[in-house]
């Protein structure tokens, strides 16, 4: 899936915290907006990472190049700058990076996917 990554957030709140994981190869802030939505603005340096997720996660690849395999999945797909792929709530994927470095904005839709726990 393909579309208009954006260039800039308007009117945001961010966490100058970031979000370290895997020795610092992969690196982000949260930012929020007045409307309750939270994304989440990242970079990824070469290898390959496994993330869990709790809500359904859209993610859009804003810079280089990468390969994803989903939960229950056995094949890698590649994702381009542009480029937009969906991993459901309660799950996992693994991303590759195999050279230069990925940029990437994840939209957290989690009033989309809640999990009731009985």
């Amino acid at each position: 899936m393909t579309g208009k990554i954006p260039e800039r957030f308007d009117d945001v709140s961010v966490i100058c915290k970031a979000n370290i994981y895997y020795d610092g190869q992969v690196v982000s802030h949260n930012v929020f907006f007045k409307d309750g939505r939270q994304k989440r603005l990242g970079v990824i340096r070469p290898g390959i990472y496994k993330f869990r997720t709790d809500d359904l996660e859209r993610m859009e690849i804003t810079a280089g190049s990468c390969r994803v395999r989903q939960a229950g999945e056995g094949q890698w797909e590649t994702y381009e700058a542009g480029a937009t792929f969906v991993v459901p709530g309660w799950s996992y994927f693994e991303i590759a990076v195999d050279k230069g470095v990925v940029e990437y904005i994840i939209s957290f839709e989690s009033h989309m996917n809640k999990k009731t726990y009985i």
